[in-house]
């Protein structure tokens, strides 16, 4: 992805071109910047007076997530599952999907783990002594003779 001009190149670039010093195609090459961005910043100094960019806009509407709510509930309790969070969200009037939740929770660094408190299963894991031996060599393997 291309990396944005700074503002000390764009304030540079307005100077010299007030100043007189060429065109805005000339002072474009001369900086080595393009010939579009020379208009359009130009165009944007005419019409704000103003050298520096300005400020980034996001786009989207607001989150309803409370983070300070979420990290103040995961702090409280670090066992804590999504569907719980959840239920605590909407005891606060805020009603958020889990998926958002899982979202506002990486963005803010913070993940959910299984408590270390909780008790193994009880279901013991497979292992190979405990495979059933096969009885004999299958059909398939069986070399025609």
């Amino acid at each position: 992805m291309a990396q944005a001009y700074s503002d000390d190149l764009q304030k540079k670039f307005l100077e010299a071109h007030g100043a007189g010093k060429g065109t805005l195609r000339e002072l474009a090459v001369q900086f080595g910047v393009s010939v579009g961005w020379a208009f359009k910043v130009s165009a944007a100094f005419r019409r704000t007076g103003s050298m520096s960019k300005p400020a980034q806009r996001r786009h989207g509407r607001e989150s309803k997530v409370d983070r300070a709510l979420v990290a103040k509930l995961v702090r409280r309790k670090p066992d804590i599952v999504l569907r719980e969070l959840q239920a605590e969200l909407a005891a606060d009037g805020v009603q958020v999907s889990i998926a958002l939740i899982a979202v506002v929770l990486k963005q803010m660094g913070l993940r959910l783990k299984k408590s270390r408190s909780t008790p193994p299963s009880a279901t013991p894991k497979p292992t190979a002594s405990a495979a059933k031996p096969s009885s004999g060599r299958s059909s398939r393997s069986r070399r025609k003779t």
